[in-house]
């Protein structure tokens, strides 16, 4: 049998299509360096690595921190709200010790900040309610 070459052309997209999902789907990585805010005294610092999935709308974080005045109270993703500025929850975060793993599916205006940059991570502690340390998420591996 004689497969002609648009024939297998076609097979192969067929083929990269089931094994490879949609052939628009993206996986992008964000980055945070978490420090003090201005106003707040802390020697807390941290880093944010971030995966988002445009497919699946699935962000995916793994957030390290150290040297806070206490433990931690709470964590989440904030926004809109461009760099050094304050906005609401979008995102809360489980869990209060380092390293704060987990995962949240993203609604359309929640995504749309995310790739505009603007959203940022905030750790809260007893001391510091609005937050001791943030970082502003921006595209990029780390």
């Amino acid at each position: 049998m004689r497969i002609s070459q648009t024939g297998l052309a076609a097979v192969l997209c067929v083929a990269a299509f089931a094994v490879g999902g949609s052939a628009f789907a993206e996986e992008k990585h964000f980055t945070a360096e978490l420090a003090a805010p201005s106003g707040v005294t802390s020697d807390g610092t941290g880093t944010a690595d971030i995966t988002y999935d445009t497919d699946t709308k699935e962000m995916t974080w793994t957030i390290e921190f150290s040297g806070l005045t206490g433990p931690a109270t709470a964590a989440h993703f904030h926004g809109p709200a461009a760099e050094g500025e304050n906005a609401g929850v979008q995102v809360p975060i489980e869990g209060t010790e380092s390293p704060l793993e987990g995962s949240a599916t993203l609604t359309d205006e929640q995504a749309g900040y995310l790739m505009d940059g603007m959203l940022y991570v905030n750790v809260h502690t007893e001391a510091n309610g609005g937050g001791e340390i943030r970082g502003q998420v921006t595209e990029g591996m780390m």
